[in-house]
């Protein structure tokens, strides 16, 4: 099935709590955007969300993180589509060595999993 991936730097703008705590919405924010590319890819068109299942928040995302997200379609339905999605943390700051040290994570740290499914109106299809 088709797949897409996205990376983005969290900033301080993102985060939302103490300690530069990212909300997990934004996690969600960028499994729409992964999944707004995968219908694009599919049906040639944006389509729509229509629900998340099964989201789990596993570990904290913090400004200065790089998130990977990726999703990819699981099934296709006459005009819906269900997809999985992961979010790992590929790159984190190290402040105790200075401000703009960073580590690139041996291993990903998977911060988010989701499932959800998309509908492209018929009259929208394009492929």
């Amino acid at each position: 099935m088709e797949k897409a991936m996205i990376r983005i730097r969290m900033s301080t703008s993102d985060a939302h709590y103490g300690g530069n705590l990212v909300d997990g919405a934004k996690m969600l924010q960028l499994f729409g955007d992964v999944a707004t590319e995968l219908l694009i890819r599919h049906d040639g068109d944006e389509g729509l969300f229509v629900a998340y299942d099964n989201v789990e928040f596993l570990a904290p995302v913090y400004a200065g993180d790089f998130i990977e997200a990726i999703g990819e379609i699981t099934e296709v339905g006459n005009t819906s589509r269900k997809m999985k999605f992961e979010a790992r943390k590929v790159i984190t700051p190290r402040p105790d060595i200075n401000d703009s040290a960073c580590d690139v994570l041996e291993e990903p740290v998977v911060v988010c999993r989701a499932e959800g499914v998309c509908v492209v109106p018929k009259d929208k299809m394009r492929k």
